[in-house]
């Protein structure tokens, strides 16, 4: 994590090179800028990382080029603790999701401050989560699952990819607003989860649109809601949790860009306005939709806001539900 001396020590050398500094800073890029992913190749937060990073480059002038870098481990905790190590020049830069405001709640001891040690730059995208049950469960849309989970407390179980997960957090979160009692059967990755889940293992689980495209047309798992403030327009008939009477509940799996803290407002400007300006590109926009990823590009206080939101949203979370990191 960035501490004080370290800040002051990077704001000393830049006052002793103001005029070098503006050159840089004007000139900005004129080497690759490296873009460090927290997840494997091929994730959807990779290939959309890709993606942007790509029109992005474009965006930033006709030498420009980001190199997109994986760095998984620690459910995010090591590209970010890089990162945060990293010069503030504008050359380091990481993609990263929900783990940024959940694994600090979930182990205070996670080397990174998420908002300390970070200039945002852009959440880029997002994908909302879905609840689906497998055609067995013994209910069939969403007020039955509340009215059943209600006469049998404890007797449903829901799968997701590993403790502290995004979608085992949001699972908590809106089983903690119905106030229902719900096992939760932790699996090492989503395609585990979600292989149990259809075959009737268990009966709830929260996940993409992406994985779960196949198996809503093949008609082995039902979506019983989304969990965000406006319908989809893949899936038109599936009510929003906050139509179905928790006004607000989001359960959104965000990526965007960030920046160690420091970096100068002229670059994290101009990184911001590729990357937005990268999302809202028609072609990039339409491939990104059809991969059921809402392009947003939104600006540095709007995602720094969002970052501040959900800090005590999943500190209070974990604690409710005494979930241990392991």
């Amino acid at each position: 994590m960035m501490n004080a001396t370290r800040r002051a020590l990077f704001a000393s050398a830049a006052v002793l090179a103001l005029p070098g500094l503006a050159r840089a800073q004007s000139d900005y890029p004129t080497r690759p800028i490296r873009l460090v992913v927290p997840f494997p190749p091929g994730a959807t937060v990779d290939v959309t990382a890709r993606t942007v990073a790509a029109r992005a480059a474009e965006l930033l002038g006709a030498n420009a080029s980001i190199v997109v870098e994986n760095l998984p481990g620690a459910g995010g905790n090591i590209a970010t603790q890089r990162v945060a190590r990293e010069r503030p020049d504008g050359y380091t830069l990481l993609f990263t999701a929900p783990n940024h405001t959940v694994n600090p709640a979930l182990n205070p001891n996670s080397g990174y401050d998420p908002e300390k040690d970070f200039a945002p730059i852009s959440l880029v995208a997002q994908i909302p989560e879905i609840l689906i049950a497998p055609v067995s469960a013994p209910f069939t849309n969403f007020q039955e699952f509340v009215a059943y989970a209600r006469a049998n407390p404890g007797k449903l179980s829901y799968s997701s990819a590993g403790i502290g997960t995004h979608p085992h957090v949001v699972t908590e979160l809106l089983l903690s607003k119905l106030g229902l009692q719900v096992l939760h059967v932790p699996y090492r990755g989503a395609a585990p989860a979600l292989t149990d889940t259809i075959a009737g293992r268990v009966q709830l689980k929260m996940d993409s649109y992406v994985s779960s495209a196949p198996h809503i047309a093949a008609g082995t798992i039902r979506v019983l809601a989304l969990a965000n403030l406006q319908r989809s327009p893949l899936m038109p008939n599936v009510p929003t949790v906050q139509e179905l009477g928790l006004p607000g509940f989001e359960g959104i799996l965000w990526m965007g860009v960030l920046a160690p803290a420091g970096t100068p407002e002229p670059i994290v400007a101009k990184l911001s306005q590729a990357f937005m300006g990268a999302v809202r590109t028609p072609a990039i926009a339409q491939r990104l939709s059809a991969q059921g990823v809402e392009p947003v590009g939104n600006t540095p206080e709007q995602f720094r806001a969002i970052i501040a939101k959900e800090l005590p949203q999943w500190r209070e979370v974990i604690r409710a539900a005494n979930i241990q990191a392991q």
